[in-house]
């Protein structure tokens, strides 16, 4: 039995935590919301991030996040991403020389660009990290429905370690070590997502779904590849495989988002009453600012930010991605 500390209790992270201890390992689930551990230990539920999901008997919900990293062999980070630094920056020495991090945060922060190895590296400098990605609805998890992500560590070790912990009969882990390749594609694949949901939400069909996948896949490799990225990496579970499930799935947050603001609702009205966080909205943000820092164009994420934070009509977008100056497809 591993002593596993699960930090975040939405929707995925309680997800993973039942994950783990339905395969018999011991779990601490941390929740900022003091409700949450209420009822995590009350009735085996998360209502407010999990509703109708039974919880297993071994998850037991803390509070204190000292407590519940204190031991652990293995730490699995799930809060959203503007909240990972400041989490993990009060575990200081309660996280082991050499323990076992696995992030599922898919996001990047906004105001250092950092992905959440590097948030991690500067941080926790002595964990041993790994990402965990891929297409994987939380509600088909709980579902027990088969699902195939992938763990990416930088060294062979540390990802098979990752693979171990999380696989199961219906999870099947796969090795990848482009930990960079793997959260660019994490958490850009949501800016696609809510383009995708605009999309839906004006009644586009299947031919502009078609381009905005294609044409979102090619900015996130073209990024990618200036920062470093394997390149077949978008190509895998990380990148084509949660991109087609997050822009086409009737259960992605960030597909809703973008359905939403072509019904008219502005971001802030839509974040007002919706509790879970579409990362995609954030990582626009993040994502146009790295496409400036490289010099590489990205001209959905760019207009998907526009929408966002700028007041600019979803039409008018869509009129900005095709009136573009005609170019190769291999730029």
């Amino acid at each position: 039995m591993t002593r596993v500390a699960v930090l975040g209790a939405g929707s995925w992270g309680t997800t993973l935590a039942n994950l783990l201890a339905t395969k018999g390992e011991d779990v601490r689930l941390w929740a900022y919301e003091p409700e949450v551990v209420e009822a995590v230990n009350r009735s085996a539920e998360n209502p407010i991030f999990l509703p109708g999901v039974r919880l297993s008997a071994h998850v037991r919900a803390l509070s204190d996040l000292q407590e519940a990293v204190t031991d652990a062999e293995v730490i699995v980070s799930a809060p959203p991403s503007h909240a990972v630094r400041g989490v993990i920056s009060r575990l200081g020495g309660a996280a082991a020389p050499g323990t076992l991090v696995v992030s599922a945060t898919k996001g990047i922060e906004t105001d250092t660009l950092a992905l959440m190895s590097e948030v991690f590296a500067e941080c926790l400098p002595q964990v041993r990290f790994s990402a965990l990605s891929g297409p994987s609805f939380a509600a088909e998890v709980c579902e027990g429905q088969p699902t195939a992500v992938v763990a990416a560590a930088r060294d062979e070790a540390t990802a098979r370690a990752a693979q171990q912990v999380f696989a199961t009969p219906v999870f099947r882990v796969y090795r990848n070590r482009d930990v960079r390749g793997v959260e660019l594609a994490g958490a850009l694949k949501n800016v696609i997502a809510v383009a995708a949901g605009i999309a839906e939400g004006l009644g586009l069909g299947h031919n502009p779904r078609a381009a905005l996948i294609t044409r979102g896949l090619a900015e996130i490799t073209r990024l990618g590849l200036a920062m470093g990225a394997d390149p077949l990496t978008f190509a895998g579970l990380a990148g084509m495989g949660d991109l087609v499930l997050t822009t086409t799935g009737s259960l992605s947050r960030n597909r809703s988002l973008g359905i939403a603001l072509a019904g008219g609702q502005t971001f802030e009205e839509y974040r007002a009453t919706h509790r879970s966080v579409a990362e995609g909205a954030n990582t626009s943000l993040a994502g146009a600012a790295l496409g400036k820092r490289f010099g590489i164009e990205l001209p959905i994420i760019e207009q998907v930010c526009e929408v966002l934070f700028r007041g600019r009509a979803p039409r008018e977008a869509i009129t900005q991605l095709m009136g573009r100056e005609l170019k190769s497809e291999q730029w």
